[in-house]
């Protein structure tokens, strides 16, 4: 993937989010209401920066990516 999705203001939030949430678990924030407005976000403007996650290969892929940095970044 060549966009820099950590960057966004959307993963941002998300991350901001996550920290707030006191949640332990990505996937358990991102199935709640503001994990999955702001995860929603990112997918749309990851499609804006040509992100292609039409199939669900690549949106599978896309959210353990998320899931992942999540739990790498705002766990610490």
């Amino acid at each position: 993937m060549d966009w820099e999705f950590t960057e966004d203001a959307a993963f941002l939030a998300l991350c901001d989010g996550f920290r707030e949430s006191g949640e332990t678990s990505a996937i358990e924030f991102l199935a709640n209401g503001e994990g999955a407005f702001h995860f929603l976000e990112l997918t749309q403007n990851a499609a804006g920066e040509g992100v292609d996650l039409s199939d669900s290969d690549s949106m599978d892929n896309f959210q353990q990516e998320v899931i992942e940095t999540l739990e790498s970044l705002c766990n610490e």
